[in-house]
Order: structure tokens, then sequence, then C-alpha cells
């Protein structure tokens, strides 16, 4: 039987200092600086946090945000969940990240302008991607057909825009950011309701291939 390998000393030295990282960032920028920073902060050999920290400022920014993921899926048991409907779920999970973040917003903000440097783009598709994938997981979605990907699209779109609600959010508790996040549930929840009720309904299911043919090849 093949033995499931944890993670290596350095991956477990890089978990426990990225998001120190990101909130020193703030200040040292994401940098090597930030690194030193993060490292005095835990104690760590400052030779080997640079060992364990990746060195361009998009892996370092990557880094973070998939121990933020981490964090987030550490919070939220099954157990917490149980009780919750599905929306509550995720505005939960969302609001939650975002409290994660909270110590290193103005580094979170430098780190979005990074990630949206034309060689970045791919990198943040990507991230984008695997967070909204986890917090749908995490809320017990189980699809994998069309309604997969249409859900993980959807919930990028919304956390994507609460994200830059939130870096601007001078309000008390982040009063401005709640309400837009709830508004953009109600949203995300009109549509899965019509996605289901078209979906259900013969008459007007469309083949997806023949949709997609049609943008490809549009009638003249």
């Amino acid at each position: 039987m093949s033995r499931v390998e944890g993670p290596s000393p350095l991956e477990r030295l890089r978990r426990k200092l990225a998001l120190a990282v990101g909130e020193n960032a703030v200040f040292d920028g994401w940098t090597k600086a930030a690194v030193d920073s993060a490292a005095a902060q835990l104690g760590v050999d400052p030779l080997q946090a640079r060992l364990a920290m990746p060195k361009s400022q998009s892996d370092m920014i990557d880094a973070y945000i998939q121990e933020v993921d981490r964090a987030l899926e550490a919070s939220f048991t099954q157990k917490r969940l149980a009780g919750m409907k599905i929306r509550e779920r995720i505005r939960a999970l969302i609001w939650h990240r975002l409290e994660i973040m909270g110590p290193a917003r103005e580094a979170v903000r430098r780190g979005l302008a990074i990630l949206a440097m034309p060689q970045n783009v791919a990198q943040a598709l990507r991230t984008s991607w695997q967070t909204a994938d986890l917090m749908w997981r995490l809320a017990g979605d189980t699809s994998t057909d069309f309604n997969h990907y249409t859900k993980r699209m959807t919930l990028g779109a919304v956390y994507g825009s609460t994200l830059l609600v939130w870096l601007d959010d001078q309000s008390e508790g982040w009063a401005e950011t709640a309400a837009f996040l709830d508004r953009r549930i109600d949203d995300v929840m009109t549509f899965e309701k019509w996605k289901a009720q078209w979906r259900g309904s013969s008459d007007r299911r469309v083949s997806v291939s023949r949709f997609l043919g049609r943008l490809r090849y549009p009638p003249r």
C-alpha cells in the first residue's frame, strides 16, 4: 500500500509564515523585507524563511491566498455548517474570508494590482477559480455537470466584486460591504432558482453543444 506523504519541512514553514508575510506586506510590500519581518515576528530563522517563501511577488501572494483558503477550511467544519441554509453558508464563507484577510487589507490591495499585471493574469484566474471551488465544496456542493462550472464562475464574480468594495470600505464593521454582499448573494440565489426552473423545463431545455456551436458559427 502506497504511503501518502505530508508536506515537506519547507512547505510547512511556508504555511506557517504565509499569513504573517501578508500582514507585514502592509508596511514592506510583497518583498523579502516582509518575509524577514514575518520571520522575526514568529521567531523563525530568516534564512530558512527566505528559502521557504517564493521569490517572486506573484508567487508570494499565491502562497498567502492558499493559506487564507486553508484557514477558511479549518474554520468551517461540516458540523458548523450543518444547520445553515445554502445562502447562509456562502455568505458566512465569504465574510469570514474577509475577516481572515483583515489584518492585511492594504497588502491585499497591492496584491490585486500585482496579479492584474498581464504576466500574472493566468495565475490570478486560476487562484480565483480555486477559491470559488473551495467555498462551494465547503458549502456542500457536489455537482459535476455544467452546473459545477456556472456556480463557480458566478461565485467568483460575487466574491471579486465584494472584495473590491471591502478594500475601500471605511464604514463601521464593514457595514457597506455587508449590505453589498447581501445584495449580490440575493442575485445569485435568484439566478440559481431561475436556472433550476429552466433546466427542469423540457420545452426550454437547449443543448449546450448546440448553443456553443451557434456562438462559434453564428447564423448568417
